[in-house]
């Protein structure tokens, strides 16, 4: 089969692109505006990428057309599909029918911190010996590559393992499917990570996403398992509307729980017994949750405890989470996928952590469709408590980020013009100091401009 899909470049759509060439389809695609990892990775498999939308595209004459939700009517390319009565679905659907039909799908849902968990999740089952087949939204660095199909498991070589580990999005799946994504996983296994508002865009609040997220407990079977995060009453609203399935608690006593801290690491509990002592490089306790999550929901499908742990001990994390982008005259720059206010503050207040008392310069490009919107923006100064300086890029953003940011009156300074920002974190920055970019975007390839701008102070 020939699939064309339309916005490639994105890390969902460009991980279903990955698994159908693997599975032996023919693939091509095309984007706008591609960046870094995505579009490295389809030219690392050899998929061909098409700049734009125009609609000779059709001369390509796939059997299928598979439409990411970053596509709106309007659409050269779609209106002609549409005009001419061509086949196509989702990325969701295609996902469903093709590839997790007879699997034991694992599912990682949440507001923040999916792709680290479904990262872990993959790489425990993985480390296992059971070589599972993933889609991540991002690329972690244990495998590599952001999705591939199910391997063969070590203990059973003349087979092919059942299991597949999906981020599972609460983003809606099309412009003709408004439901979210992860209503098409039917997961046998759910981690429900956290939840609060976001993508003001497409929910009217919390209630809206809420309702979603029930739908997708909904499709859990009777015999499947939910993971679930016992700090959050959003999620405890979710399981009263109705639960199908037996469920575990992670993040407090009587579940999976975090026991002694150390410095570099701490001890896993599960019901007030220790399961192992974790010791990994991660930061914050929103890591250290995720790894609970990720734990319980390995033991799940069989995978002792003990041996998750000693797994995520080898965890590498995935690209853009605090990735280290380069050190110049002992600073360092990071790259943070952050872009939600929650998830802005933990990023910091985990590098807070690392650092203690070196400066840490926040620089952030409010890109999301809730930020552009304005709907967070009064939660900004908060957030970036633990940053002792600011840098906004403020392009292209229906409000005034200096207005937002007042309140952090000199520590704060909002930008329009990328280079001018760069230059002033360059004359800023003073040796030992911690530059910390947040961004769910390219930015502009401001990490290597901010690295060169300080290779010449």
């Amino acid at each position: 089969m020939h699939i064309h899909i339309l916005g490639i470049c994105g890390t969902f759509m460009g991980g279903i692109a990955a698994l159908a060439r693997e599975a032996g389809h023919t693939v091509t695609g095309c984007d706008a505006g591609v960046y870094p990892p995505m579009s490295t990775q389809l030219a690392a498999l050899g998929i061909e990428l098409i700049e734009g939308w125009d609609a000779a595209q059709l001369d390509l004459k796939p059997d299928l057309f598979v439409v990411g939700n970053a596509i709106t009517r309007g659409n050269p390319l779609m209106e002609a599909i549409l005009n001419q009565g061509l086949p196509y679905t989702s990325g969701p659907e295609w996902l469903r029918d093709h590839i997790l039909a007879d699997k034991w799908v694992l599912a990682v849902a949440g507001t923040h911190g999916k792709t680290t968990t479904t990262a872990m999740l993959a790489w425990i089952l993985q480390d296992a010996g059971l070589a599972p087949g993933f889609l991540v939204g991002g690329v972690p660095e244990n495998f590599g590559i952001s999705a591939r199909l199910p391997g063969k498991p070590a203990q059973d070589p003349a087979s092919t393992s059942p299991f597949f580990v999906i981020e599972a999005d609460e983003y809606d799946t099309a412009f003709f499917d408004k439901r979210s994504k992860f209503v098409h996983y039917r997961p046998r296994t759910a981690i429900l990570n956290n939840l609060e508002f976001d993508h003001a865009d497409i929910f009217a609040d919390l209630p809206a996403i809420e309702t979603q997220f029930h739908h997708l407990v909904r499709t859990v079977p009777g015999n499947g398992r939910l993971i679930v995060n016992g700090r959050e009453a959003s999620l405890d609203r979710v399981l009263t509307r109705g639960r199908w399935t037996e469920f575990e608690r992670f993040g407090v006593e009587g579940g999976w729980s975090i026991g002694a801290h150390y410095t570099d690491g701490f001890d896993v509990l599960f019901k007030g017994e220790p399961q192992g002592r974790l010791q990994w490089d991660l930061l914050g306790e929103h890591n250290a949750l995720n790894a609970l999550a990720a734990i319980a929901a390995a033991r799940h499908i069989g995978v002792a405890p003990a041996t998750a742990v000693a797994a995520l001990g080898r965890f590498k994390n995935v690209k853009r989470r605090m990735e280290i982008k380069g050190v110049v005259n002992d600073i360092t720059v990071y790259d943070d996928f952050a872009h939600h206010p929650t998830a802005i503050a933990t990023t910091l207040a985990g590098l807070r952590h690392k650092v203690g008392k070196a400066r840490i310069l926040a620089v952030l490009e409010p890109r999301s469709n809730t930020m552009k919107l304005g709907t967070m923006k009064d939660a900004l100064p908060g957030a970036l408590k633990d940053a002792d300086l600011t840098f906004c890029y403020g392009a292209k953003l229906g409000w005034n980020p200096a207005d937002a940011l007042a309140p952090l009156g000199d520590k704060a300074q909002s930008f329009g013009d990328l280079d001018a920002l760069v230059q002033a974190v360059a004359a800023t920055a003073r040796n030992g100091d911690q530059i910390l970019v947040m961004s769910n975007g390219g930015f502009g390839g401001v990490h290597g401009k901010l690295l060169e701008a300080l290779r010449k102070q």
